[in-house]
């Protein structure tokens, strides 16, 4: 009888604890949300729906077709992470403006992060894709670029536990029409940019703000670059979003009509990554650092987004036939086979892999590419 009333003790006590936690937390959530109705913060202007079948292709830099910003417009977008010392600074500047970016990950770097991974999407942001491990598509065989890009979406997608946006950005902006191609025909949207804020060549986050600056005062909207890897950006990315809203500017969040599929045969390649990984933390528990973050419960009230689709001017990569909608090809998603494996060239031969070769960093490619 006495251990009865023990147990049934515990467990009242327990009861107790966590409806203390629940009345401290809705204070805590309703202030969060009285912050977010300041008018001092910058917060989602609106948000566009981003219909990727066929591939299209944004930004300006590269593509003029798709112009979806209106003036003063800005959508955030933020380059291979994610990292633990850097994007944790990014998104608490985000959150302190109660606004919303697109991270494009590194499949490698997501794996290595998960639980970052995670978070960011529980705060709300969108998740995209920007390959494997970072190489340059314009220098890979047909096989290798089409393993990097699935590779990354895969492993992206098995950190993040679910789909991620079929949002794709090309390392170092270099675009390779075999890739377009490709990625068109797995209805995978291509986002370049139309600002760049160059924080991969300053710590000093005060260059990375002026850099963006100038660039919207000459072209009054965009699509801005940062990478949330660099400490130029993690340093100084809370003090321009201040200067965005002293300036008027507003954000606009990107979302994604329809999750991105993955290839089965990836798929398994990134689910054993991933499981290493969690082996060799779960020997090594200093490695392992926790972490807590808001999950949002709602969509929340605002502007119905508004959807962008592939344009007739940007061609489709084959032909429909007479009758039928401007469909892909159809693709067996699970069922594919990486292109890697059926490479019959003999190991001789062979392309030389990418990390054995000697390149400068991709961000100074990038600058190269485009100056």
């Amino acid at each position: 009888m006495d251990g009865s009333i023990a147990i049934l003790r515990r467990i009242w006590l327990a009861v107790l604890a966590a409806s203390a936690s629940l009345a401290l937390a809705q204070p805590a959530a309703a202030q969060d949300k009285a912050a977010c109705n300041d008018a001092s913060v910058l917060g989602v202007q609106r948000v566009v729906e981003i219909d990727a079948k066929g591939g299209p292709l944004l930004g300006n830099l590269q593509y003029k077709e798709i112009d979806f910003l209106e003036p003063g417009e800005v959508v955030l977008t933020f380059d291979d992470g994610p990292s633990r010392q850097t994007t944790e600074a990014v998104l608490a500047a985000l959150a302190e403006h109660c606004t919303k970016a697109t991270f494009f990950m590194v499949g490698r770097m997501a794996l290595a992060e998960p639980d970052m991974v995670r978070k960011i999407d529980a705060l709300g942001h969108t998740v995209g894709s920007h390959t494997w491990s970072h190489a340059n598509q314009g220098s890979l065989s047909a096989a290798n670029a089409e393993r990097e890009i699935e590779l990354g979406v895969s492993a992206i997608t098995a950190a993040l536990g679910k789909p991620i946006a079929p949002f794709f950005r090309f390392p170092y902006l270099s675009d390779p029409r075999r890739s377009i191609n490709y990625l068109e025909g797995r209805d995978i949207g291509v986002f370049s940019i139309d600002v760049d804020s160059y924080d991969f060549r300053t710590r000093n986050g005060a260059v990375m703000k002026q850099n963006v600056l100038s660039q919207l005062q000459k072209k009054g909207k965009g699509i801005i670059l940062f990478h949330d890897i660099q400490r130029s950006t993690a340093a100084g990315i809370a003090d321009l979003l201040d200067e965005l809203k002293r300036r008027k500017f507003k954000v606009v969040h990107m979302v994604a009509k329809a999750p991105a599929a993955t290839v089965a045969a990836y798929d398994a390649i990134a689910q054993k990554d991933l499981a290493r990984r969690k082996v060799q933390t779960a020997n090594n528990p200093l490695a392992s650092r926790s972490m807590t973050w808001p999950v949002e419960t709602g969509a929340g009230s605002g502007p119905a987004p508004v959807t962008v689709a592939r344009p007739p001017s940007q061609q489709l990569p084959w032909k429909p036939a007479a009758g039928t909608a401007a469909a892909p090809p159809a693709r067996n998603a699970d069922a594919a086979a990486p292109q890697a494996a059926r490479n019959t060239t003999p190991a001789s031969r062979a392309e030389r892999p990418t990390w054995k070769r000697e390149e400068l960093p991709w961000q100074e490619q990038m600058w190269n590419h485009y100056r």
